[in-house]
């Protein structure tokens, strides 16, 4: 069965072209159903763009099919991410996600259906990601797996989605030693973010469903050669940053999939956990001050 597509967009016409004209180039896009979920604006200001959104994805072509879901009230990324993927996930078993500011290799679409049906009864795989962080390479496979997930574009199963809740109790679950697992070895702040989601600071989703899948013991499969690169940090985005720590090159050949074994790679930890060390300081700081005045701003309006 080939998965649906689940993209959001909001008010990016641009990155937005750039999204759709890319996945349209995948060699399996005229065999896709394409679901594309636009926000409503939030604000006077962003009305008019979101209108030119709307505008472009009306005339979309080289689909299989083509549904669009406007919204009348703005849900905000995390709400629309959440009712959308469980929507597609409830009808089809299945879906590939993605957002409005995500350039696919024409092999991205191949990579993540084929992913999907390899590891369908394997229950420690509950994540399939088309986009890997740019540390060198360290594996002579085509994939590799990592216990945390990555949400630029990406797969998942009912099995895996059906267990995934956005509640701050999990919290209540880590002990000192697995705060640091989950966090690299304190190289990479997600816990934080899981604080600032407490505190109301901000309000975001990919966090709690990676506290889900470490809990679990689930595993997030990955491409050896990045199928995605994302081209929303320029500030453009409600949670984006200019910077060029995440940039990767496009992979212009197809991903195989094979048997690997069913555990996180070592090297593989030890690669991002020395990546995540060297972005951390200069990165993460200025990352979390962002969400939290956009949060706070949006809380005044």
């Amino acid at each position: 069965m080939i998965a649906p597509i689940a993209l959001f967009v909001y008010n990016r016409p641009e990155h937005t072209r750039i999204t759709v004209e890319a996945l349209a180039r995948n060699e399996m896009a005229n065999e896709s159903i394409l679901y594309i979920f636009s926000d409503a604006a939030k604000s006077i200001k962003d009305a008019e763009s979101v209108k030119v959104v709307r505008q472009y994805i009306s005339q979309i072509i080289g689909f299989h099919q083509v549904i669009i879901v406007e919204q009348e009230k703005n849900l905000g990324l995390a709400q629309s991410i959440i009712g959308g993927v469980t929507r597609l996930i409830d009808q089809y078993g299945r879906v590939i996600v993605l957002e409005d500011d995500l350039e696919t290799s024409p092999y991205f679409l191949k990579f993540m259906n084929e992913a999907l049906d390899f590891y369908e009864t394997t229950p420690e795989v509950m994540h399939i990601s088309g986009c890997r962080y740019p540390v060198e390479p360290f594996e002579d496979k085509d994939t590799f797996f990592l216990h945390v997930p990555l949400c630029w574009g990406w797969a998942t199963w009912q099995r895996s989605w059906v267990t995934f809740e956005k509640n701050i109790s999990v919290m209540k679950r880590f002990d000192h030693s697995m705060i640091k697992r989950f966090d690299f070895d304190n190289t990479y702040s997600y816990w934080k973010q899981l604080e600032l989601n407490r505190k109301g600071k901000i309000n975001t989703w990919f966090v709690f469903w990676y506290a889900n899948l470490f809990l679990r013991g689930g595993l997030s499969l990955f491409p050896a050669r990045s199928l995605v690169h994302n081209i929303g940090m320029d500030e453009s985005g409600t949670h984006s940053r200019t910077t060029n720590v995440f940039n990767t090159a496009l992979s212009i050949t197809p991903i195989s999939i094979t048997t690997i074994p069913l555990v996180e790679s070592p090297v593989g930890y030890a690669k991002h956990r020395e990546y995540f060390g060297n972005i951390q300081e200069q990165l993460l700081t200025r990352v979390f001050r962002k969400l939290c005045a956009i949060f706070s701003a949006e809380k005044g309006k």
